[in-house]
């Protein structure tokens, strides 16, 4: 499990290199190669300990050891020298494995800044490796923050919903296991701990040989397309026990150098953006497309063993797409390897995206045994919907995961329900031809959801670029026309009911450009720049000319109501429509091409209706958040007094704590924004107020710069620490300093900080002790009201999605042919 101290250092060191290399990818990339840097030298200094010698760092490398880079009197660029030396050479190493030489492949400093890397290392020093579980679990978090989009359009996996596919699929010890798109190993990883977990005795001991072992290391392997994801696997895989994985980069989809490996079990949440122009794969596959969801899932199920299982996370576009590749590839998994369909709701994937995804279950033995499907519904997996995924509880994986089990002892019978699932026979769903895997289809009885077809959005409403702006202020000057640009539409990210534009046209200036005017209702969508991978949506409020950055959508309204069609495209992801991260770009035809339910417009004004009374509640609750200040206003005859006559600074009782004296313990171990470990021992027992001397958090004000703590505990030297005399209630002065800046307090620039003498001149306005209880009290029933708002605006947007959710999920698939006859 993950420690708190371990968590801290890995967030310091991401916020150490945030102002040098935004990009997270980049500063997984940086820890990984430094801590791998650190642990190698300790398993040196460990060698060394025990009567060994160097071999990491042994011969010409010896000047890189870690002792050596960070002795004091190392100048700043001296150290940056020697470092950036250090990790670009690092392949070349003959006393080093070739899996770290892999690691350090292509490694190189992507900043100059010696005070920068000073800090870095500072932190990465902290790391302690006397436990490498420990240490893998906070290697896993440190891929968690790998939040964006990757350039394959792949999305990071939730650890919750890796492990309920994990124990669906059941992995044993003799099996091989592959994850031929396998990103950070985290399929791979829980597929090893489930076998590992499964091979106990009464006493929790493993009942698994050395030969056993060895033999399950050597059979689970994973392919990756970007050398980046290769080596964050690696080193994951090598932090969880691997002392030789088996990580290829390698193109699954257009090589075929391993078409001939088979697996036991196959795990992936494959990519799911297919680039411009679709892939271009060789020619040895079953279906033939040019759509990376559908080739990756044909590849997989043609590559399991005769008894081979798979877990598969898919798209949506899988489960009912009307095109012939779709089609063709359900037809085949319904046939010959599907065994179950399990739809998880949208939103699983936030904040990296909201697309609706499915996992299908497939066996190539059990399919051939059974005459059904089974088909199982997720509403809860024990996390919000919304873009933070906090913890909620309730969730039913557990439960479903019993009900599959049940299901695949009575898979023989052609009748089967639970709670969360049923069987479907494969005539049923073979009977339109379509082999339509959306389990809603098949709901009988009052569960059964109304059936609505998909339409091309260019079949119900028309799609056209915006105009191209106007050059020279001569067109704007005095104008009374809206020109909405990409800017404004940024400026509200959605809106249902857009007006207000920074720009507007003169009347000439439209007329002498030809200029459309588009009317009120028409959805805009981005179609280039950076909006367009941000997804900002919006519904015209009044009549306006538009940029031509924008596609205009104008529903026809005898068949999509536009209040509807916007919140349909709210749940669109541009990303997937595009891979061009540089410049991103949509032409008007990609847009039309979307496909959406389109059920009975008296649904549509229902769904509509509840839709706009979650959003006035969000509305007025934003209101409230937004425009919340807290403000104390200063009596005339209040006294001012510094800080520093106020309260007595205890910072001189604070004792250095060692990496030895950390234990842990019942009692809390303070920073500078909060606890940040428990430990054995304790110095402070009265009720203090910390304030932090970090500047940078003080400017930014990210998170509280004061905080009262109360009872024993000991307090690191990242905050001062204070106890006030009796003119002071410590309440009403955390307070104070919590609602102003302390900007002008702060000195230094490369590592601002508050010491102690810019605290004391701090001038805290001084009421009587009852109006200071008051004040505080007051100001702390508003913070509560504030609170409660923000929680009201998460829930009220989860139930709009569940609202649009439900319209998706109900939705079948209607071809061309079908729409034109309707």
């Amino acid at each position: 499990m993950l420690d708190t101290a371990t968590k801290r250092r890995i967030d310091t060191a991401r916020d150490i290199l945030v102002g040098k290399v935004p990009d997270p990818k980049s500063q997984v990339e940086q820890i990984t190669i430094a801590l791998i840097y650190k642990f190698m030298d300790d398993m040196d200094a460990e060698a060394e300990e025990l009567g060994g010698r160097r071999t990491f760092f042994a011969h010409e490398f010896g000047k890189y050891g870690w002792a050596k880079l960070m002795r004091s009197g190392l100048g700043g660029h001296e150290t940056l020298g020697l470092y950036a030396e250090a990790i670009t050479r690092m392949p070349e190493n003959p006393g080093i494995p070739a899996l770290f030489r892999d690691i350090f492949k292509n490694a190189y400093l992507p900043y100059r800044d010696p005070e920068t890397l000073r800090a870095f290392l500072k932190i990465i020093d902290e790391f302690e490796y006397d436990h490498s579980e420990r240490l893998g679990d906070a290697f896993e978090y440190l891929l968690s923050v790998l939040g964006s989009q990757g350039d394959a359009g792949q999305f990071r996996t939730p650890r919750h919903i890796i492990d309920f596919i994990v124990d669906i699929v059941d992995p044993k010890k003799g099996d091989t296991i592959l994850d031929p798109a396998c990103g950070t190993a985290g399929f791979l990883i829980s597929a090893w701990k489930h076998i590992l977990d499964a091979n106990r005795d009464a006493q929790g001991e493993s009942t698994l040989t050395p030969d056993d072992r060895e033999r399950l290391a050597a059979g689970i392997r994973g392919y990756d397309i970007s050398p980046d994801m290769v080596r964050l696997s690696l080193a994951n895989m090598y932090l969880h026990g691997f002392a030789d994985p088996h990580i290829a980069e390698y193109d699954t989809l257009t090589s075929d150098e391993r078409w001939n490996e088979f697996a036991d079990v196959i795990l992936a949440n494959p990519p799911f953006m297919s680039p411009k122009g679709g892939i271009k794969p060789h020619n040895r596959f079953g279906v033939q497309s040019n759509r990376s969801e559908v080739l990756f899932v044909d590849y997989m199920a043609e590559h399991l063993t005769p008894n081979g299982r798979a877990g598969i996370i898919v798209p949506e576009g899988v489960i009912f797409q009307s095109g012939k590749s779709y089609k063709a590839l359900r037809k085949m998994l319904v046939e010959k390897y599907l065994v179950a369909v399990i739809s998880l709701p949208a939103g699983v994937f936030n904040p990296y995206s909201g697309v609706k995804t499915s996992i299908l279950i497939l066996d190539s033995a059990g399919a051939k045994a059974s005459k059904t499907i089974g088909f199982f519904k997720v509403t809860n997996d024990g996390f919000a919907l919304g873009a933070q995924r906090r913890e909620t509880g309730g969730s039913e994986l557990a439960e479903i995961l019993a009900e599959i089990v049940d299901y695949r002892a009575h898979s023989s019978e052609e009748v089967w329900e639970g709670r969360f699932g049923r069987a479907v026979a494969k005539a049923e769903i073979a009977a339109s031809g379509q082999h339509n895997l959306s389990g809603e289809r098949y709901r009988s009885g009052p569960a059964r959801l109304a059936h609505f077809p998909h339409a091309h959005l260019r079949d119900v409403a028309e799609i056209a670029s915006g105009n191209p702006a106007p050059q020279g202020d001569a067109n704007f000057a005095g104008g009374t026309e809206p020109f909405i640009r990409t800017s404004d539409v940024g400026r509200v990210h959605l809106s249902d009911r857009f007006v207000g534009t920074a720009d507007q046209l003169t009347t000439k200036a439209a007329k002498n450009h030809r200029m459309r005017l588009f009317p009120k209702g028409t959805i805009l969508f981005p179609k280039s720049g950076a909006s367009t991978f941000l997804n900002h949506r919006v519904v015209m409020g009044e009549p306006a000319y538009v940029s031509s950055h924008l596609a205009c959508i104008i529903c026809n309204e005898g068949k999509l109501i536009p209040q509807f069609a916007y919140r349909l495209l709210c749940s669109v992801d541009a990303r997937d429509m595009t891979p061009d991260q540089a410049y991103p770009s949509l032409r008007t035809s990609e847009i039309g091409a979307i496909e959406v339910p389109l059920p009975p417009l008296e649904v549509q004004q229902e769904i509509v209706a509840e839709t706009e009374g979650y959003q006035k509640v969000i509305d007025g609750a934003r209101v409230v958040v937004e425009n919340y200040r807290p403000h104390i206003v200063v009596g005339p005859k209040w006294s001012v007094v510094t800080l520093g006559g106020l309260a007595d600074n205890l910072d001189a009782r604070r004792v250095p704590i060692t990496k030895g004296d950390r234990k842990s313990g019942p009692y809390p171990y303070y920073g500078a924004s909060g606890i940040v470990d428990w430990v054995e021992g304790y110095l402070f027992d009265e009720n203090l107020l910390l304030i932090s001397e970090d500047g940078a958090n003080l400017i930014a004000r990210s998170t509280p710069i004061a905080f009262s703590i109360v009872g024993k505990t000991w307090v690191n030297n990242h905050a001062h620490v204070l106890r006030f005399d009796q003119r002071a209630t410590q309440a009403y002065v955390e307070t104070y300093l919590n609602n102003i800046s302390l900007a002008e307090y702060v000195t230094g620039s490369a590592q601002p900080k508050l010491n102690q003498e810019s605290l004391n001149r701090i001038e805290i306005p001084l009421p009587p002790l009852e109006t200071q209880r008051e004040i505080a009290a007051e100001l702390e029933a508003e913070r509560a009201l504030v609170e409660a708002n923000r929680e009201l605006i998460t829930r009220m947007e989860k139930k709009i999605e569940a609202a649009i959710a439900r319209i998706w999920s109900a939705a079948e698939t209607a071809g061309p042919e079908q729409l034109a006859a309707e």
